[in-house]
């Protein structure tokens, strides 16, 4: 006789049930319906019987999922035929691949494939071979990329929530004459920033750069209600550009009680010079800081991220007054569909 299967009997069977009323994988249900009727104290020669199999097998399969559960019950063969790659399967996956192997004990910090048919065999007691794992990486749309690198933020999370929060209030209590924006500066090197790119097998595209590095500056504003972008250009990241921006938007908003500038803890946004604009002849703009290193919750930072995709990422320009055209031409092509969009929402 196999060993009966014990523990929390209706939590098994429920959860049983549903993986047999959801898979599609015939052997599976077979194995589900022997541990079943096991369940129920059925003989082995009628569970035999009933699911068409050997006495042996039924043993077999019982004993597996006495010692490691549901994951037991799946097939084991590795490429030998076609394998299920069911939802329990590739949810875990999905989650295996936003964690690293250094969570699961192992020593390297990437994924390898042969690591994650590792740490799947024993998170779900299926082991495939590793060109199955590649099927299974594409079935959940996973890619090989560059991690963001980000400093964390030095508040603790109540405090860093509580301030996100006070800035969502801002924006959703705006009042009739009151505006907000998304304020940041993005730099624009004639260096070509290098970023990943399609190229034929044994091939490896060259982008010959100028050697000696030239940057322009911009300082953005992006308007949290219509989505459209302000712009200042500098040849240096100083509080004179901010400045020029911020006097940009009391002349372009010039019927404004109040304008809100959400923004980062960067040291040009809070010097003298800037203090004492603010108190004078800008005291209608409000500055409102945003917790440090918490880019993510800029809006306008998407914004310059799309900038370095369309036009600085690669780029073969030699001059950077040929490279800023592109820069300006992106933004003016950026105004136009946020406006079309913008006339859209309010026709609708």
């Amino acid at each position: 006789m196999p060993r009966m299967v014990s523990g929390k009997r209706p939590t098994v069977k429920t959860a049983l049930r549903r993986l047999l009323w959801k898979t599609n994988d015939k052997r599976l249900s077979i194995r589900i319906r022997i541990v079943l009727m096991n369940f129920g104290g059925q003989k082995v020669s009628l569970i035999a019987e009933t699911v068409g199999c050997s006495g042996k097998t039924v043993r077999r399969v019982v004993n597996r999922f006495v010692e490691q559960g549901i994951g037991g019950l799946y097939d084991r063969r590795e490429d030998n035929g076609e394998l299920k790659l069911d939802e329990v399967y590739l949810g875990r996956l999905r989650e295996l691949v936003d964690l690293i192997p250094q969570d699961f004990g192992y020593f390297r910090p990437t994924w390898t494939r042969e690591l994650l048919v590792d740490v799947m065999a024993r998170e779900i007691g299926i082991r495939i071979h590793p060109t199955t794992m590649s099927r299974a990486l594409r079935k959940i749309n996973a890619r090989r990329g560059r991690p963001r690198p980000i400093v964390g933020c030095p508040w603790s999370n109540s405090a860093k929530t509580r301030r996100i929060n006070q800035l969502k209030r801002i924006q959703a209590k705006l009042k009739p004459g009151e505006v907000l924006v998304y304020e940041d500066e993005v730099d624009i090197h004639l260096n070509p920033k290098i970023g990943l790119d399609w190229m034929n097998s044994g091939a490896q595209k060259e982008i010959l750069t100028p050697g000696q590095n030239k940057k322009r500056y911009l300082a953005g504003a992006l308007n949290a209600e219509t989505g459209e972008l302000i712009v200042v250009e500098g040849d240096r990241k100083n509080s004179d550009l901010f400045l020029r921006l911020l006097e940009k938007l009391k002349q372009k908003y010039s019927g404004a009680k109040r304008i809100y500038v959400i923004l980062d803890n960067y040291r040009i946004h809070s010097s003298q010079i800037v203090n004492s604009a603010l108190a004078h002849h800008l005291s209608n703009i409000k500055l409102e800081f945003l917790p440090p290193y918490c880019p993510n919750d800029n809006r306008i930072e998407r914004v310059w991220k799309d900038l370095h995709d369309e036009v600085t990422r690669n780029h073969r320009h030699r001059s950077l007054e040929n490279l800023m055209i592109d820069v300006y031409r992106f933004i003016n092509r950026y105004n136009q569909r946020i406006n079309r969009n913008y006339q859209r929402q309010l026709a609708a």
